[in-house]
């Protein structure tokens, strides 16, 4: 099989692989489409990011759908012909945070194209991937693949809001409007927000907020002034979604965060410098929130169900043949928001 294989910045080659036939237990399936992460950008960029670094070729991707191909022995719920979305987590089901529920802070997490455990995790942009049968979630007939390929970005903010906390009748600050901010958009207002306002420094991703339902959207850098008015009487906000990573974003948004407000930082970027005593002396509670686990199969519900609808979000759809312009494409936030490999 084929497979889009990252060597060295910027050496994205499509490589010939092995098919791996499932054994018991699992399930191969053939991808339909691939959304490129951020994650996947700093592979093409850099490397790797923070001390995380490609020490050998690995196959990228971990935002996919597909259809089954084969199942392996003990495997009664799924059957060929079935289209799924694939879970790219594959926790251990055995340490002490995965019996306590929190899979996501799995000790022997194994997650789809990572460089963090060598040798390294190899991603799913591939023709196949074969994959452990519970991290296949049947999609309904009245999704796409592309669609289906966004239930891992969506179940990273439904595991946002969740850390947040109930959104009902709350005022929402989202900063990034990237992919995963315009999914903080789209979960905030399913959510019943009462005002949600997005920012960002480029235009293209602001008015894809509009779209998803942010009541303003701000360019800061355009409109300095535009949001002194939020900061009045110690802030305005009771959630900030931070979805840029950038510090400067953070601690600017610290000043529109009521006291006793939540923040949820969702974006990396690095370490950051921030004004604790502004922090402590607001009672801010800061949050952090890392992937999902049991929000996976909700997101393919919720999209399913028409509660939430992802289309907007992804603006291109590229033979995974034509990679490197797809990534190139992927990392111009004037040009595009969501961009999809399509198998």
């Amino acid at each position: 099989m084929r497979a889009v294989v990252i060597h060295a910045p910027k050496d994205l080659r499509i490589d010939t692989l092995p098919d791996v036939p499932p054994g018991d237990g699992e399930v191969k399936v053939r991808i339909g489409a691939g959304g490129i992460c951020g994650s996947d950008l700093h592979y093409y960029h850099h490397g790797g990011f923070g001390t995380v670094r490609i020490r050998q070729p690995m196959t990228l991707g971990h935002e996919i759908s597909g259809t089954i191909d084969e199942v392996g022995a003990g495997v009664s719920h799924l059957r060929p012909g079935m289209r799924v979305a694939v879970n790219p987590s594959r926790p251990c089901f055995e340490c002490k945070y995965c019996h306590q529920g929190m899979h996501n802070q799995c000790l022997d997490m194994h997650f789809f194209g990572s460089a963090m455990r060598f040798p390294h995790v190899q991603g799913a942009f591939a023709e196949s991937v074969t994959v452990d049968a519970r991290q296949a979630v049947p999609v309904p007939d009245s999704l796409t693949l592309g669609e289906a390929a966004m239930a891992e970005p969506l179940s990273v903010c439904l595991h946002a809001a969740k850390q947040a906390g109930p959104l009902f009748g709350k005022r929402v600050l989202v900063t990034g409007c990237g992919p995963i901010g315009a999914l903080a958009v789209l979960v905030a207002r399913n959510a019943g927000a009462a005002e949600l306002v997005a920012t960002d420094v480029a235009s293209q991703p602001l008015a894809t907020a509009r779209r998803l339902g942010a009541t303003r959207a701000i360019n800061p850098v355009e409109e300095p002034e535009a949001l002194k008015a939020y900061a009045a009487d110690k802030g305005t906000f009771d959630v900030l979604f931070e979805a840029s990573g950038n510090e400067a974003a953070l601690r600017g948004a610290l000043d529109l965060v009521r006291p006793g407000g939540t923040v949820v930082q969702i974006g990396v970027g690095g370490d950051m410098k921030l004004p604790m005593n502004v922090i402590v002396a607001k009672e801010i509670n800061l949050r952090g929130t890392f992937r999902f686990h049991a929000e996976f199969e909700l997101a393919v519900e919720m999209m399913g169900k028409g509660l939430i609808d992802v289309k907007p979000v992804i603006s291109d759809s590229i033979p995974f043949a034509d990679a490197v312009k797809a990534f190139e494409l992927a990392s111009d936030r004037n040009r595009a928001m969501k961009v999809q490999l399509v198998f």
